[in-house]
């Protein structure tokens, strides 16, 4: 049973108890409820749950994961679209055939955001369930809940646009919540997230963080993380060194991870509720859906060694020893095993980690800043910045090599440079999906183009996700509006910060 279903059991349980199982003469009524116990989830575990479900936890179904990492991973869309990974005996998402129905994004509103503003209320009205001794300091609750609260938004936003804000999450007091614009989300996103980190204290880490162990100074570290990603986000939008991107950019910059400082999700070996979904995909599932792209293996190519020492970590070596990619969006089925490269062991083991934001990000990051103006220092630290990101990313998958970066096709050219930090950007966010299509979206590098069997009427790679088909019955006044505000519902529709390059 999915956890959609459970949470809708659950409720169907609940309301036949409160109609049903009172106010009747000869009713035990409270009977049998312990008064000592919270009749409410603590936060904490509500903490826990949120994690475990953003970072892709597989719902299985007679045996089978129908699910892959949805969130930051990226789902078999997000991957795919990203062309990182090729599909074989399904051509669906790579051929963007089951894209113009609308995918929904409401099981991320009925499960971690609700959890995560179940968190925040809970402390606001000094419930039991957030009890300081056991759940972590009140501010720092309150702090840890809205930094991850705020993540989800981001990325939500980022794969539709503009999208149910401050009228989501009502429960029952707004059922057909507006679709805010996505310029407003963003400017609240960079407030929470400041704020939040402001409000830290030296109490208690929150408890029940099973990413990064209740560490609040990582956790001012992951805010400040993404509001440089974000800025960076908008550099199509203001591109200028005093504009809004540049200054967002700088504000978070002193405060953003550093080397070793990586915030990767931990799946654990032997216990089976939390095995990496890539291990449970191609080893419990026994299913071969992906391999390795043949556009990812050919940039990965693309330098004066003829291969990058990350490839042999990224997809599987074949029995005659080579590596081979799948052709992108083909149009015939074909089988994957021994024909084509699976995944690499490092990323389908059963505690492969999961990576949500590295040190290798950020160089690069800083690497485009500088070569923008937003930083001082020009191509000379752009150059640093960008080789430093290669370093990192080859030391964070096991293969450092102090002289890859100096490669032909690989090494800092001035007139190329933007195109080459976003290549190496893009390699380095494999199967970080929705990350890598947002960066792709945003500055066109590397070239990516759709396959031979396309079915996208618009031409190209999409540009957005379709609202979900319910929306437009459920909600349509709204979603009548939001196609006003924003443009038409189908997947070429750019969003705000998503503008052609000059």
């Amino acid at each position: 049973m999915t956890k959609i279903k459970q949470y809708i059991a659950l409720s169907l349980v609940f309301t036949s108890v409160v109609l049903n199982g009172c106010k009747k003469p000869g009713d035990f009524g409270d009977m049998n409820i312990d008064p000592t116990q919270v009749p409410n989830p603590t936060t904490k575990s509500l903490f826990t749950n949120s994690l475990q479900a953003l970072s892709g936890s597989v719902t299985t179904t007679t045996g089978q994961a129908q699910t892959l990492p949805a969130l930051v991973i990226g789902n078999n869309v997000g991957f795919i679209w990203a062309q990182h990974m090729s599909e074989g005996p399904y051509l669906t998402s790579s051929n963007y055939a089951d894209a113009a129905a609308g995918q929904s994004y409401w099981a991320y509103y009925t499960g971690a955001l609700i959890n995560l503003k179940k968190i925040i209320d809970s402390n606001n009205a000094g419930g039991l369930e957030a009890e300081v001794t056991a759940n972590g300091s009140k501010n720092n609750q309150l702090a840890a809940a809205r930094i991850l609260k705020a993540f989800v938004f981001w990325k939500l936003t980022d794969r539709w646009g503009d999208l149910p804000y401050e009228e989501a999450l009502q429960g029952a007091t707004i059922l057909t919540p507006k679709y805010q614009k996505q310029e407003l989300i963003y400017a609240d996103l960079f407030k929470e997230l400041k704020e939040a980190a402001a409000q830290i204290d030296g109490g208690s880490g929150m408890q029940g963080d099973i990413l990064l162990n209740g560490d609040m100074a990582m956790w001012k570290k992951f805010a400040a993380t993404q509001r440089l990603f974000m800025a960076l986000r908008l550099s199509k939008l203001y591109p200028a060194a005093g504009g809004l991107a540049a200054t967002e950019f700088n504000a978070a910059l002193p405060d953003v991870i550093g080397a070793g400082e990586d915030v990767a999700y931990t799946y654990l070996s032997g216990d089976p509720i939390n095995n990496n979904p890539w291990y449970v995909n191609y080893s419990v599932s026994n299913r071969n859906d992906f391999a390795i792209s043949e556009p990812l293996v050919r940039y990965m190519r693309a330098n004066g060694s003829g291969t990058d020492p990350r490839l042999p970590v990224f997809a599987e070596t074949l029995p005659n020893g080579t590596i081979r990619g799948l052709e992108y969006g083909r149009t015939t089925q074909v089988n994957i095993p021994n024909v084509y490269s699976r995944l690499g062991t490092a990323f389908r083991s059963q505690d492969s980690p999961g990576y949500w934001l590295t040190y290798a990000q950020v160089c690069f990051a800083k690497a485009e800043a500088a070569k923008l103006g937003w930083i001082s220092g020009g191509d000379a630290s752009a150059k640093t910045f960008y080789d430093e990101g290669i370093d990192a990313s080859l030391e964070l998958y096991g293969v450092p090599n102090a002289t890859f970066k100096n490669q032909t096709g690989v090494a800092y050219v001035p007139a190329t440079a933007i195109q080459q930090i976003s290549t190496q950007r893009w390699i380095h966010l494999f199967l970080n999906g929705w990350e890598a299509w947002s960066e792709w979206r945003r500055t066109g590098f590397p070239v990516l183009t759709p396959g031979s069997g396309n079915t996208n009427s618009g031409g190209g790679i999409p540009r957005r996700q379709a609202y979900p088909v319910a929306d437009k019955t459920s909600n349509k006044a709204n979603y009548d509006a939001v196609l006003v505000q924003q443009g038409p519902d189908n997947i070429n529709t750019r969003m705000w910060w998503d503008k052609p390059n000059p």
